[in-house]
């Protein structure tokens, strides 16, 4: 049975984002509410729970998965980002936007894509999300919560843990999210003078970065 926790969504108490901390230290996977949809977590160095993440999704090694970052400073630790890049960033985030970035010798490599050794990231503007990275105290592995088969993202906390209570260590109820995934740019053309490339157009809107 899957652990749950009823926050606030602007002021979440630290108490309970502690316990939840605890999970994820201990390889569990968390149902946590973004400013997009709800999403599962796990942390960035456990291989077993990241396994668990893409098994509960039914995703393999090609799907890209994603860094959850506090703040941009920290996502530039974890993708090599140049100035144009970096501008563009800053305008988005934080934000419902994903981006595809090369990721840089600090993403184990195995969370990358095998083949163009990139990694999706995002500076979330959630305060319940942002405060648990906080106690986390670094980033999170992240993928969409989208049950296998079907084609919309989850909202409700509820129904996750009555869908998924045997798979996740805890699900944080902060409030019903938005129905809409991220949108999701790859801005690796970027990096050799091309346009950033839309790749699913979502919850962000296409106006903040230019498209």
């Amino acid at each position: 049975m899957s652990q749950y926790f009823e926050v606030h969504p602007e002021n979440p108490q630290p108490r309970l984002l502690k316990q939840a901390v605890q999970l994820l230290e201990r390889g569990g996977v968390l149902a946590v509410p973004t400013d997009s949809s709800y999403a599962l977590v796990c942390h960035i160095d456990d291989k077993a729970a990241a396994d668990r993440l893409r098994r509960i999704r039914q995703v393999d090694d090609k799907h890209h998965l994603t860094l959850l970052c506090r703040d941009l400073s920290e996502l530039a630790s974890y993708a090599k980002v140049d100035n144009r890049q970096y501008r563009l960033l800053k305008q988005a985030t934080p934000g419902p936007y994903t981006f595809i970035l090369e990721a840089s010798k600090e993403v184990p490599r195995r969370l990358s894509h095998p083949s163009r050794k990139t990694i999706g990231l995002r500076v979330p503007g959630h305060n319940a999300l942002l405060a648990l990275l906080d106690l986390h105290n670094g980033p999170l592995l992240a993928t969409t919560l989208i049950p296998p088969g079907e084609v919309h993202p989850l909202n409700d906390a509820q129904e996750i843990r009555d869908r998924f209570e045997h798979d996740l260590a805890g699900v944080i109820d902060a409030g019903a999210c938005p129905l809409e995934p991220t949108t999701v740019v790859d801005l690796t053309p970027m990096g050799t003078g091309g346009e950033p490339e839309l790749v699913r157009e979502g919850r962000g809107s296409l106006a903040t970065l230019g498209l």
